[in-house]
């Protein structure tokens, strides 16, 4: 039961997190745009050509909708449906959520469907721990592509970026690092040498439903019929991604002439910008787009210009699909009951 303290406490929690993530993202946006020339700044706001950025922003919008249609199918084998728009609009929200902090939409994304769909929060959240782990997997499958083709301007972000290589080469040595992937790959040995005495545990007895659920929804990948097409949905939203990244590209006389091949670098390494804990990528992702525009060749206050526009278009996307879906769900929902399990 929830008391007075404990949720102030979480309330407490959550603001912290907020102003500590944030301040770590504008400190970073402040680092790179304190030299920031206005005058360009203002140049290519004037002359840019905005139907690449629609066109890209369509790009992202859709790629929302692919992913929601992905995760109706993940769903639905494990005995649950969900209607397209409380799908899609939870996954809008969830990017909406992580613009106030990091990591927070993956909690009220489950709550969404468990309040329209009544499907259990455990299973919604093991399904969606997979596709952050499918999502990761690409990015890696992604980065040794880059390393391969782009292999200079891989490594010329890095030597270019003391921290980054600093902190490339901490992890590359760390025994920490080296223990704890040492540990990851011990865990489900163990688990599976002592499964028996871990099911007569106190915890597993009292929260065992709620496990079995999360597993369910972890492991649902094996139950999707059509895994060819779980597979075709997954490549297309990333797809869709890297046209996000790349169609700005012609909004700007600087950096229309980048190629493919160094649109996919930029996409890459600006994707871990992404990653970082902030809101948003707030000042990450200027941070790691701006630094491998700068190795292809882009004067430094076209690329940092490029950066700010695109990431504030993209911002202003899911800000304007966040507060619509946010609104829309009720009046969605007003008159259906909750779909129970099938």
């Amino acid at each position: 039961m929830t008391t007075p303290n404990s949720s102030i406490k979480h309330y407490i929690g959550n603001t912290l997190k907020f102003f500590v993530f944030l301040g770590a993202g504008l400190f970073l946006f402040w680092l790179i745009y304190k030299d920031q020339d206005t005058t360009v700044l203002f140049s290519n706001l004037k002359n840019t050509n905005y139907f690449w950025i629609a066109l890209s922003l369509f790009a992202g919008a859709l790629s929302h909708v692919v992913r929601a249609i992905r995760w109706q199918k993940m769903i639905e084998p494990l005995g649950y449906k969900s209607s397209f728009w409380n799908a899609f609009f939870s996954v809008i929200n969830t990017h909406f959520a992580n613009l106030a902090i990091p990591r927070l939409g993956e909690i009220t994304r489950p709550g969404i469907v468990k309040k329209y769909n009544n499907i259990p929060f455990s299973v919604s959240f093991g399904t969606i721990v997979l596709e952050r782990i499918i999502d990761m997997l690409i990015l890696l499958i992604l980065t040794v592509v880059i390393i391969l083709t782009q292999s200079k301007v891989f490594y010329s972000f890095v030597h270019n970026n003391p921290p980054v290589e600093e902190n490339l080469l901490k992890l590359r040595d760390s025994l920490l690092i080296q223990l704890s992937l040492g540990v990851l790959l011990a865990i489900p040995i163990l688990l599976w040498v002592f499964k028996k005495q871990i099911k007569k545990t106190f915890i597993y007895v009292k929260f065992e439903h709620l496990i079995q659920e999360f597993l369910d929804g972890l492991r649902s990948f094996k139950t999707i019929k059509n895994k060819s097409l779980f597979i075709f949905h997954s490549v297309l939203i990333w797809f869709l991604y890297y046209l996000l990244t790349y169609l700005p590209f012609f909004a700007f006389e600087a950096t229309s002439g980048i190629s493919v091949w160094g649109g996919l670098a930029v996409f890459v390494i600006g994707s871990y910008g992404m990653v970082a804990p902030v809101q948003g990528g707030l000042g990450a992702w200027h941070f790691m787009v701006a630094g491998t525009l700068i190795v292809l060749g882009i004067n430094d206050q076209e690329a940092r210009s490029f950066a700010l526009i695109v990431h504030a278009a993209q911002t202003l996307l899911i800000v304007v699909m966040g507060i619509s879906t946010t609104a829309l769900l009720p009046i969605v929902n007003r008159k259906k009951n909750p779909t129970k399990s099938i």
